[in-house]
């Protein structure tokens, strides 16, 4: 019995492993999201059956949920050099010729690769078996990140094929995709936290948090690039080494490219730099790599940087301007961030006149003056920050405020190790207009009318002064705003009560509860199907369910056992809001029983009301194509789901079409 019991665990890990393969390296999946997560919640379930067959690399092990107390160091077998850079192709040109003058006029190849903006790693994999990953550090040691490196699904942790070698080192790059990027800063702009700069600064943050359960929800990837040390066979070439390391389930770049001569490198990198916005992934250059490993042994390494190899740089998206002023706005949870008041400049084809400084530590560690000129950056041509001053002009140090600029009340770190400050005055006016403002949002309870002018116009009045006060807001109330008459107020209560009858899901998400974002809101409503049943859960309730790590639970917790979080819902149900989820009635049509994914902008609704339209219509949702796939909604500006359904012959539709579909019984 127990033997059989092994049997199938392993065959299952075998599966799995294949599956990951097929979906991470060839881009080829093989079955659908749901049928891998079913393997995934079998094998779970048997681990937890029969523990003493459960092992490290098993796939189960990506989702640990244990928080680290910190980071040991580890020594790297072989040194991770950084590269030297070069701005031109006249730059990269003289380089070439102190390669072919090294090399004695000897034939030589180059293997060109993107140069991804994402934080370098280093994997060691004992006889096959992912052992220890880590970051660069100093070069010679790094810190060991492994349980985070285990959450990547791209990192396999068992090697697959033949002859592998006994130990190896393969570097690489951890990256977060742009969607990903924007995604996370959504979630951190709804609870009230600090932005990250850029995908690099947000992975970076993912790799070294202490808790891997919330590193394992920031959908980090990994693609190799590097072979460190080793024992046994490796190849003689790159470019052999990057196809030897993809066959063992490792991924790596497929814009590689073997370049026979420097006039190929040069059109390679001419063609990037204007596609370099094309990659699901930020580049910042191409990186270019003598092809054969003895000849990378003949030229060598300087005291820092291989001579084999070198960084062509992209031009910056930079510019230099004057700080006029440094304000601080308070967001929903409380957080103060501070942001850079600029003297407008142009940068990138956008004039940009306000940056984010993310905390006070990054303005001290600046060293900051209100005056100072400074060089700023469009991060990811989005996000706006400043790089560094380049010209000390302001005569006084910034000293951060002691009180919010709101309340007037103090603000503190609630923990040491805490970046933020935050105000912790649940009154604090500023706090209460952005809690409104979540609360009547699109993706929330969808109050239409209900934005930030009027928000803003109803506190000062002090007609609301409470989200439970919306539900008493009267017609008389909103004719006291400015420019409400009479269709505009009744426009409003319409919305309200509309609201009323919103999913449990919305109002979960509406409460604003610290980490809990619309899939967590949407699998609480599900798991728990009334909100009362959710205020009871404990910690270890909560923990049950995959999807919730503990900093989530405790957050629950920590939300509903405070008075007036239970008054708000109890003043919510007395106002006629639906606190139980209400069971569909699916609405059978063309889609029922099929996959659907979406890519691109739709114009007519958003992403997560369209993927609702779809599950009311009893088919599935999922966010990856596969061969499974039924049908691919492609808006504006597809991105690469858009190739790969085309690649595995997925039918493609515009969204009036999907709208067909749903409207076709």
């Amino acid at each position: 019995m127990l033997a059989e019991i092994k049997n199938k665990i392993q065959q299952l890990k075998e599966r799995i492993r294949k599956h990951d393969y097929h979906y991470y390296v060839l881009s080829q999946p093989l079955i659908s999201d749901k049928e891998y997560d079913d393997l995934l919640r079998q094998l779970r379930s048997l681990e937890d059956k029969y523990p003493n067959f459960k092992t490290d690399d098993s796939p189960t092990q990506r989702l640990s949920s244990g928080i680290s107390e910190g980071f040991k160091t580890v020594k790297h077998n072989a040194g991770m050099f950084s590269l030297d850079n070069t701005y031109s192709i006249n730059e990269l040109r003289l380089w070439d010729e102190r390669v072919r003058k090294g090399l004695g006029n000897e034939n030589y190849e180059y293997v060109v690769e993107l140069k991804i903006d994402g934080v370098s790693a280093n994997l060691t994999y004992n006889k096959g078996r992912l052992d220890v990953g880590a970051t660069r550090g100093d070069g010679t040691t790094g810190e060991d990140v492994t349980p985070n490196i285990k959450t990547i699904r791209s990192i396999p942790l068992v090697l697959f094929g033949k002859n592998l070698p006994d130990f190896l080192e393969v570097r690489g790059e951890v990256y977060m995709d742009k969607k990903d990027f924007l995604k996370v800063n959504e979630d951190r702009l709804i609870e009230g936290e600090a932005l990250f700069a850029n995908p690099r600064n947000a992975t970076s943050g993912s790799l070294k948090l202490l808790d891997s359960s919330i590193t394992a929800k920031r959908q980090l990837k990994f693609l190799a690039h590097s072979l460190g040390a080793y024992h046994g066979q490796a190849g003689v070439s790159q470019w052999g080494f990057l196809k030897k390391i993809k066959d063992w389930g490792i991924p790596v770049d497929i814009n590689s490219r073997l370049c026979r001569n420097f006039e190929e490198v040069v059109a390679y990198c001419s063609k990037w730099q204007e596609l370099r916005d094309k990659p699901s992934y930020e580049i910042d250059g191409i990186v270019i790599k003598l092809n054969n490993f003895r000849q990378q042994q003949v030229l060598g390494f300087t005291a820092k940087s291989p001579r084999w190899a070198v960084a062509y740089k992209f031009p910056a998206r930079q510019a230099t301007t004057e700080i006029l002023d440094i304000k601080v706005n308070v967001g929903r949870t409380g957080v103060i961030t501070p942001t850079a008041q600029l003297k407008p400049v142009e940068c990138s084809g956008v004039v940009i006149s306000n940056a984010t400084l993310h905390n006070f530590d990054e303005i001290e560690r600046l060293g900051l003056r209100i005056g100072d000129r400074v060089l700023i950056e469009r991060a990811g041509d989005v996000i706006p920050k400043v790089i560094k001053v380049v010209e000390q002009k302001g005569r006084t140090a910034y000293r951060k405020p002691e009180e919010c600029p709101a309340c007037g009340e103090k603000i503190v770190k609630e923990k040491e190790e805490d970046v933020a400050y935050r105000c912790i005055n649940s009154d604090c006016p500023a706090q209460l207009e952005r809690k409104l403002l979540h609360f009547g949002s699109r993706d929330a309870m969808d109050i239409e009318s209900l934005g930030e002018a009027v928000i803003d116009n109803l506190v000062k009045l002090e007609l609301l002064n409470s989200i439970e006060g919306i539900y008493k807001l009267k017609y008389e109330d909103l004719l006291k705003l400015e420019l409400f008459k009479e269709k505009k107020a009744n426009n409003l209560l319409s919305a309200i009560e509309k609201s009323k009858n919103r999913p449990l899901e919305r109002l979960i998400f509406a409460l604003g509860i610290r980490h809990v974002g619309q899939k967590a809101a949407y699998t609480l409503a599900q798991k728990f199907g009334d909100i009362r049943k959710l205020m009871q859960a404990t910690t270890g309730d909560l923990m049950n369910i995959p999807e919730i790590g503990p900093v989530m639970a405790e957050s629950i917790v920590d939300y509903f056992s405070l008075k007036q979080n239970k008054k708000l819902i109890a003043e919510l149900e007395k106002s006629g809001l639906k606190l139980r989820s209400v069971q569909a009635k699916i609405k059978m049509n063309k889609l029922t029983g099929k996959t659907v994914v979406f890519t691109g902008e739709l114009s007519k609704l958003s992403r997560r009301e369209a993927e609702g339209l779809v599950r009311r219509s009893g088919g599935s949702a999922s966010s990856s194509v596969s061969k499974k796939t039924d049908f691919l909604v492609a808006g504006e500006n597809s991105g690469t789901k858009f190739n790969k359904a085309k690649e595995l012959g997925v039918r493609i539709i515009t969204e009036k079409e999907f709208f067909s579909l749903i409207d076709s019984l």
